[in-house]
């Protein structure tokens, strides 16, 4: 079977979502989604440059989770937000492991993986803008709002567990 990545009919700036509706490429829910994208390469990038395989396994179980959440905003049937308290529990974790050593700012830059993971952040800040306005107009429920604000939390948190692991392979 062969893969096809393009049509070859030209778009006119229009994309479908997964009921079918065709909108254009600038709506505020394909520049979510899309955003979330980015922000979901920026995780794999973090995940693949770390070296610890439990906060690997948590990238990717993030990136699984921001598959199927692109998905439910796309229209796709069946589908539905993730569950935000397994995002509070990352955070929750990452704060008791690292409370004493927690630093007061951080410079992005001490790991390619921590730095992706401050990159992605960024984004996940840029795509919870986007979502505010879908949420005020109604057109995505609240839990899918929370998610986002919540993912760029969990994503500060991972980068923090991810330079403190750092510092402890150098002591």
């Amino acid at each position: 079977m062969e893969i096809k990545i393009t049509t070859k009919t030209g778009d006119q700036g229009m994309t479908s979502l997964g009921n079918g509706k065709r909108v254009p490429k600038d709506h505020p829910r394909v520049e979510l989604y899309g955003t979330l994208d980015e922000c979901q390469a920026h995780i794999g990038m973090a995940r693949a440059t770390c070296k610890n395989e439990e906060i690997k396994d948590t990238l990717l179980r993030l990136e699984r989770d921001l598959s199927r959440f692109m998905g439910y905003l796309a229209l796709f049937p069946d589908l539905s937000a993730p569950d935000v308290i397994w995002l509070e529990e990352i955070i929750s974790k990452v704060l008791r492991s690292i409370s004493k050593n927690k630093p007061s700012f951080v410079l992005p830059g001490e790991s390619i993986s921590e730095a992706a993971l401050h990159t992605a952040r960024t984004v996940a800040r840029r795509a919870e803008r986007i979502a505010v306005k879908l949420l005020r107009n109604k057109e995505i429920e609240e839990n899918a709002y929370v998610f986002i604000n919540r993912l760029s939390d969990a994503l500060y948190a991972l980068a923090l567990w991810t330079n403190n692991d750092l510092q402890n392979r150098k002591n």
